[in-house]
């Protein structure tokens, strides 16, 4: 069962858009964070440093991902909010403290909400477009075949 939900997982991935990458990334740290803010309430300590040690890699993830060129001054600031998140999470690793593991997931729910939004509008926008076949049929049409009304 594990290796063909890993087979599944690995199949979503590769098939993703870039926005989609991303939302499966928030969505993976905001599992992580929940799951070290369950360890640390029960006290396991192995459990809850793996649970950051996995949220910190993914937040590494979206930061890596950044293009700075591109993005321009949005892509610094989210560079400078990913490099703040890992911080927090260092700092309740170390303290062993909760506060800032609901500072974290609360900004990773903040940050998925605007990326599902913008992963939304994106996809409402290219199915918008129509296809080839539709566009090629579209320039066929005649202003007279597009304007008859049918009635009875």
């Amino acid at each position: 069962m594990t290796n063909t939900l890993s087979a599944y997982l690995e199949q979503e991935i590769l098939s993703a858009e870039p926005l989609q990458l991303v939302c499966m990334l928030y969505q993976a740290a905001i599992t992580e964070v929940r799951e070290a803010r369950r360890h640390l309430a029960t006290n396991d300590i192995s459990a809850r440093c793996a649970a950051i040690s996995k949220a910190c890699d993914l937040i590494g993830e979206l930061l890596t991902s950044l293009d700075m060129a591109a993005g321009g001054e949005l892509a610094q600031r989210l560079g400078s909010l990913y490099s703040y998140l890992l911080a927090r999470l260092l700092e309740a690793n170390l303290k062993k403290a909760d506060e800032p593991l609901a500072e974290v997931l609360g900004l990773l729910t903040t940050l998925n909400e605007a990326w599902q939004a913008a992963a939304a509008e994106t996809h409402r926008e290219v199915a918008s477009q129509p296809s080839p076949h539709q566009a090629h049929f579209l320039q066929e049409q005649t202003p007279d075949s597009a304007a008859h009304s049918w009635s009875f």
